[in-house]
């Protein structure tokens, strides 16, 4: 066993094995290197990463080339997941050196950790275009020997580079009056108006954009339309709820399997925003599976949310969820109800779906919605209700056969910032479908994160595994954890969690603002010296550090009326400005960010016991108000909302400081919430 054995990182510890001696990140590494002189072999991946588990079999596990290794090389594993501030700085420069970027990632530094040679997946021998990974390690060595001037020298001008493309950038001044216009209008022109989503293939769900597209009426009808696209596609996992990491190709139909508790939370929650906006159930029905995906399946009994499960089962991708037609008639029979099914999502024998690296196992098929409901009710002379249930039944049946069998590994470190993502989920679903359990579940959570991640000086730790608490916490912690507070005083009404959030955002401003450059950086003071700081707008799969900490500010502003936390917020968005108006996505949190500006400031609060508030929280619960302060409560309090508001049962409706009559009347309160929806955006 080499020394990740005792790491918290499911990761590291599926190397731990490895006949190369493999270390995780730390100055001991570094030392290592300096004390023998040899350069080091950074390998960045994660543990539900396909690729990154074939060249760990090619490559790492082959004791030939571990040899080489070792006598060459100090060689350091990392958990992208578990330091994203170490993967986000060499990816950075991965990038810049060969024009692209992904996991597995494998980077050679110097002993100052400068980076001189990158690539991503090497194979074990030479392929057309693509060099062996020993060709590549012996070159590197030859050059070190050889030329060990000219490297540094190329280190440096490399780490240069990144430091400037890294850092942040001076604000352009004031937003254009058609800004958010323009927004949408870039996403409008690599939309597909056929199968939703933006671009071609591989398909990203893209939570953040869809999440400011329903922001906006002009552009509703493309987040609508890539939702439903993607809850009939494999994508979506028909039998077990939840989504896979993202669709190869351009009709969502065939996943690459991964299942990552950022991609559900984040989509479970915009397609509750989905459900109110349009009032379609589908949306509300696809929110709940999901969740009761993540329930079932990624929580620990303490009450944290696991951060991953696998592509592969066994070593084959998608085994667990592909299916063959006998495979369903053995669980179904051999009469009308497989039949209906098969016909219902597509299972055939020629199959959607190949493992090229295990044919072996044939053709499968990924489930999808192949034939509607509507169709299959008309095709059999019967209502779509009792065919729809007994789908549901029949999928409930496949459903069950499957958990029999062998199961894709489950990464089980909990992740801070992403436990945020789920905390708001939670919420929200609690407070949109009026649903107490899914209230005792965030707040379970949230109890959860303040006992094991949670320092006495109010800052948080960045992972959680094995009963310990790791890695000092990053920006995306702090922010993004207090966004899903926000979300559960919103559900709850506990002005203890709100405040929770002030206090991290106290953290946020203290460690991670940049008031000369006016935006927030990824990484705060950490004792180890990275070789740069970063300060991303870019969302990637998840809301990006800078959009999370600036809608933060808002809600802040918001509810406490604190001084400067609007302005800090407008001169983030305009930082990115360019940036933005010259992509055509990944700046959703960002655009949402602009949308919260653009908005006039508004209030609604219901006071009284939950038995007064009952009826006038459900009409509020069927009422989109994104960038609206929502408290219900039982009392007044300290918040600027609540001061001098009687209870009773009475609901308050304020909208530019401007505030309505109380009323107790659900029909009048819901007239005041569709005119206060019409204002605000």
């Amino acid at each position: 066993m080499n020394r990740l054995a005792t790491e918290s990182s499911p990761y590291l510890r599926q190397h731990a094995d490895n006949p190369v001696d493999w270390q995780p990140w730390g100055e001991a590494a570094f030392a290592e290197a300096r004390e023998r002189g040899v350069p080091l072999l950074l390998s960045v991946g994660y543990s539900t990463c396909h690729w990154c588990h074939v060249m760990a079999h090619e490559s790492f596990e082959d004791t030939v080339t571990a040899a080489f290794m070792n006598g060459h090389f100090v060689n350091v594993k990392v958990d992208r997941e578990e330091r994203p501030d170490v993967d986000a700085v060499y990816m950075a420069a991965t990038q810049a050196m060969t024009g692209q970027g992904g996991w597995p990632m494998t980077v050679f530094l110097t002993p100052d950790a400068e980076p001189f040679y990158a690539g991503t997946y090497f194979p074990p021998r030479d392929g057309p275009g693509l060099p062996s990974f020993m060709r590549v390690m012996a070159s590197v060595v030859n050059a070190w020997d050889t030329d060990r001037e000219k490297i540094t020298a190329n280190a440096q001008a490399l780490s240069a580079h990144v430091r400037e493309a890294s850092g942040p950038r001076p604000a352009e001044g004031d937003l254009p009056a058609d800004f958010l216009e323009r927004g949408v209008a870039n996403l409008r022109r690599v939309h597909d108006a056929v199968q939703g989503g933006f671009g071609g293939a591989p398909k990203f769900p893209a939570p953040t954009t869809l999440d400011f597209l329903l922001t906006r009426v002009e552009g509703r009808s493309m987040a609508l339309r890539t939702l439903r696209r993607m809850g009939h596609g494999g994508i979506y996992d028909q039998l077990g709820g939840g989504f896979h990491r993202y669709s190869v190709d351009a009709q969502w139909r065939v996943p690459h399997f991964e299942k990552m508790l950022y991609d559900n939370a984040q989509l479970a929650r915009t397609l509750l925003r989905a459900y109110q906006v349009s009032g379609d159930a589908e949306f509300a029905r696809l929110a709940c599976e999901t969740l009761a995906y993540l329930e079932r399946e990624m929580l620990h009994g303490g009450g944290g949310f696991y951060s991953a499960q696998d592509a592969d089962t066994g070593g084959v991708e998608g085994l667990t969820f592909t299916w063959t037609p006998d495979e369903v008639r053995a669980v179904l029979g051999e009469g009308e109800d497989a039949a209906l099914l098969l016909n219902h999502l597509g299972i055939t024998d020629e199959g959607n779906f190949l493992d090229p690296h295990r044919p072996e196992h044939g053709r499968r098929s990924v489930p999808f919605l192949a034939t509607s409901v509507a169709d299959l009710a008309a095709l059999h002379a019967d209502s779509e209700e009792r065919i729809g249930m007994h789908l549901a039944g029949l999928k409930n049946r496949l459903h069950a056969a499957r958990q029999n069998r062998d199961q894709p590994g489950t990464d089980d470190k909990v992740l801070t910032s992403w436990n945020g993502l789920a905390l708001a989920a939670f919420a929200d679903a609690a407070r949109i479908l009026q649903e107490p359990h899914y209230l005792e579940i965030a707040r379970r959570n949230a109890d959860f994160i303040r006992a094991e991640l949670r320092l006495p000086d109010g800052t948080l730790r960045h992972t959680w595994g094995g009963g310990q608490a790791k890695v000092e916490g990053l920006l995306e912690d702090h922010a993004l954890y207090a966004l899903g507070l926000v979300a559960l005083f919103q559900a709850g009404g506990d002005t203890a969690h709100l405040n929770w959030a002030r206090e991290l955002w106290d953290v946020v401003r203290r460690d991670f603002w940049n008031d000369d450059a006016g935006v927030f950086m990824a990484s705060g003071g950490r004792a180890e010296t990275l070789l740069t700081r970063q300060a991303p707008g870019f969302d990637s799969a998840v809301l990006s550090d800078n959009a999370a900490a600036a809608l933060l500010a808002l809600w802040m502003d918001r509810y406490y009326a604190l001084p400067d936390a609007e302005e800090m917020a407008r001169r983030t968005v305009q930082s990115f400005r360019a940036d933005m108006l010259a992509a055509s996505g990944g700046f959703g949190g960002l655009w949402g960010v602009a949308a919260f500006l653009a908005a006039p400031h508004s209030e609604v609060a219901i006071i009284g016991t939950p038995d007064e508030r009952r009826e006038l929280e459900a009409v509020a619960a069927e009422i989109s108000l994104p960038f609206t302060a929502l408290t219900f409560t039982e009392a007044g309090g300290d918040l600027p909302v609540l001061q001098d508001r009687p209870g009773g049962g009475q609901a308050y409706v304020c909208l530019g400081r401007a505030c309505d009559l109380p009323t107790s009347d659900a029909a009048q309160f819901r007239r005041q919430l569709e005119e206060l929806a019409k204002g605000t955006g």
